[in-house]
């Protein structure tokens, strides 16, 4: 195997005009891989960290000149030398160097960014296709493509314009369709849910993660759009394709309340409890995302003990893809399903740590997308590789998603002996 010669950083920009982190690692065999890292707009409080320059006079501060420096003049010298292929060792190598909890020395985006880039090179100078790689650093053996799409085809609260609080509204075609089916299907759903709101003079635009941001009042009449939506579409709703919800509640949790802002509702939290519990049954929901604020493990396993039966109750910001929150939350039966980021560990090892934890507790496997991506496709591959239940990449529009999407499908053809 080749062994490691230089690493160089890079600042691009992500899908939101913030700076980003891309990570180019070099091998003595004159071939190079590199990877590009996004970041989230809606922050778990618990998430590793990412280094920024907090300098006012670039990128209003944003700018990550800090993590370049740190690449190449602290993780690359350590790095040399070593084989891509030595994933765990190249991942403990970066977390002693950072040597804090939540990587805020080093960051979690220059961490990462080498971390991916390292698993690339491995990849490619084995001879294997990624998600191959990545399967086998799981010792997981991809004999079939797995991953359920999950859509997000209208954005609020803070992906969106603000007029109603609930952030994500997915559509999640049936696991029994083909994935080229399946995307067709959401295709044709956010073309004609983008005619359902010209018709019904709704303002609408587009928001971070490409699904639309209309001038509905309220939550429910969002959930209403997409099912009249969907039947105008000739499809069956809770048959052909279903409906989750990301809620991200703690950015509306304020003086211990759920407070909607648009209605001027607030909630104490056991009525906000039965608002979602009634909200889930109503329109037959599919799956809860962050659906309570991220420290209140006794309403998540409440709400999970009542719905966790019918319906997916996936936690992010509860979570953070952090093997310790998992474990808390497996003990106390706060939830059934997570989200997998890997900007939100910093590194790939602890990231497929995570994943095998979450597999032996008979979670649900949400690989997914941050607001602020770039175009790198890594986490289709990763989706693919540990056989993921589904993945969450945003809409099937704007290119950052869009490339992500064309990857799984790239891969649903090559599992299918179409290519």
């Amino acid at each position: 195997m080749p062994k490691i010669v230089n690493i160089k950083g890079y600042e691009i920009i992500d899908s939101r005009g913030n700076p980003a982190v891309k990570a180019q690692v070099y091998l003595d065999n004159g071939k190079s891989a590199d990877a590009g890292v996004p970041s989230g707009a809606s922050k778990g409080t618990h998430e590793a960290l990412e280094l920024r320059d907090n300098d006012l006079k670039r990128y209003h501060g944003q700018g990550v000149l800090k993590a370049i420096d740190a690449i190449e003049n602290i993780i690359a010298p350590k790095l040399k030398g070593l084989s891509p292929a030595n994933q765990k060792q190249i991942d403990e190598l970066m977390i002693e160097l950072d040597g804090t909890e939540n990587k805020n020395k080093l960051g979690a985006n220059s961490i990462l960014a080498v971390s991916l880039a390292c698993a690339r090179a491995a990849a490619f100078t084995s001879h294997k296709h990624l998600f191959e790689y990545l399967g086998e650093l799981l010792g997981n053996k991809i004999n079939t493509f797995t991953p359920t799409p999950m859509f997000n085809i209208i954005n609020g609260g803070l992906h969106g314009c603000g007029t109603f609080n609930f952030q994500e509204f997915l559509i999640i075609p049936s696991s029994g369709l083909p994935f080229d089916d399946a995307l067709r299907l959401a295709c044709e759903v956010y073309q004609n849910l983008k005619k359902y709101l010209i018709r019904k003079n709704l303002i609408y635009s587009v928001g971070d993660e490409g699904g639309f941001t209309p001038e509905f009042s309220t939550n429910e009449e969002v959930l209403d759009a997409i099912i009249e939506t969907i039947k105008e579409s000739n499809y069956t709703h809770g048959r052909d394709v279903y409906v989750g919800m990301d809620l991200a509640a703690t950015s509306f949790y304020k003086d211990n309340n759920y407070k909607l802002t648009k209605t001027g509702r607030n909630f104490a939290k056991e009525e906000y409890m039965s608002y979602l519990v009634n909200l889930a049954k109503k329109y037959n929901l599919f799956s809860l995302e962050d659906s309570l604020h991220e420290d209140d493990w006794d309403g998540w396993s409440s709400l999970t003990q009542q719905l966790g039966e019918e319906i997916i109750i996936i936690g992010d910001d509860l979570l953070v893809t952090n093997k310790r929150r998992l474990q808390e939350a497996i003990a106390k039966k706060a939830c059934n399903g997570i989200i997998i980021k890997p900007n939100q560990i910093g590194t790939l090892t602890e990231t497929l740590e995570v994943i095998k934890i979450a597999r032996a507790a008979k979670f649900k496997i949400v690989i997914s997308h941050r607001s602020g991506e770039t175009n790198d496709d890594f986490i289709a591959d990763l989706a693919v590789g540990v056989s993921a239940d589904f993945a969450k990449f945003g809409a099937p529009a704007r290119g950052e998603r869009v490339i992500k999407y064309n990857k799984l499908l790239w891969l649903y053809y090559k599992l299918s002996g179409k290519i």
